[in-house]
């Protein structure tokens, strides 16, 4: 349970282009796509950029089989909330390594979209003290895409980039980490975000079909709304951890 108890900042909601950074399909939907849609529904365009493709993420399915299967939910995930398109890099669901190989691609795909804000998913060693420990991939990736962001904006660094016609991006403003233990902005949400980030979790039928447990998604994202809305005064929000850049 995010700690909220402090209060939080209303993240600035001027938005041209968002790219949603993270490691798994269905990452984004714990909360953050109902930002998203927010965002879209303003005027923002949006991209989804997932890292792994999922495919270690069913136990009961292999991952050339499973890997399709999660493709297709993070697209429908993706629609739901009026991103304008659905990405995939080809790392390791699983054994994501902080390293230049993931910053390159990271770096690049910052040209390539030219975002002002980033959105990604809580990288700290758990979502709430005492909590179990992060997902490996999750911890790897908060600390690429931070250091991704400094390499997009230095034009020494990954030259060829710059050869491929990717000149450096210095405008992203934030990396907003979703669901942190402690959260320093909100985004506030309508009904409307809300029930488009409920639908982009319920397009992840499979996925959760074949967990050993129950997913009301509709309770589950209305109760993190409203308790990140009560910190925040708000009727709904969703919370992040807003790093300046």
């Amino acid at each position: 349970m995010t700690d909220t108890s402090a209060g939080t900042e209303a993240l600035p909601n001027d938005w041209s282009r968002v790219l949603g950074v993270v490691a798994h399909p269905d990452d984004l939907e714990y909360g953050a796509s109902a930002a998203l849609a927010r965002m879209s529904r303003a005027g923002a365009h949006v991209t989804e950029l997932l890292v792994t493709r999922g495919e270690a993420g069913i136990d009961s399915i292999p991952p050339e089989e499973c890997a399709p299967i999660r493709m297709r939910e993070q697209e429908a995930a993706g629609s739901a909330v009026g991103a304008s398109g659905v990405e995939f890099l080809e790392f390791p669901d699983g054994a994501l390594e902080y390293g230049l190989p993931l910053r390159r691609q990271l770096a690049r795909a910052i040209r390539v979209h030219r975002p002002d804000l980033v959105i990604s998913l809580n990288f700290r060693e758990s979502f709430e003290e005492g909590g179990s420990f992060n997902h490996p991939d999750h911890r790897a990736l908060g600390p690429a895409l931070l250091d991704a962001v400094v390499d997009a904006a230095n034009r020494w660094m990954f030259p060829d980039l710059a050869q491929d016609g990717l000149p450096p991006w210095k405008g992203v403003r934030y990396v907003a980490f979703a669901n942190p233990p402690h959260p320093t902005h909100h985004v506030e949400l309508s009904e409307a975000d809300l029930q488009a980030g409920i639908a982009s979790l319920v397009a992840h039928e499979v996925y959760f079909a074949n967990l050993d447990q129950t997913m009301d998604a509709e309770s589950f994202l209305r109760e993190i709304a409203e308790r990140n809305g009560a910190a925040a005064g708000v009727p709904l929000a969703a919370a992040f951890e807003a790093i300046p850049c």
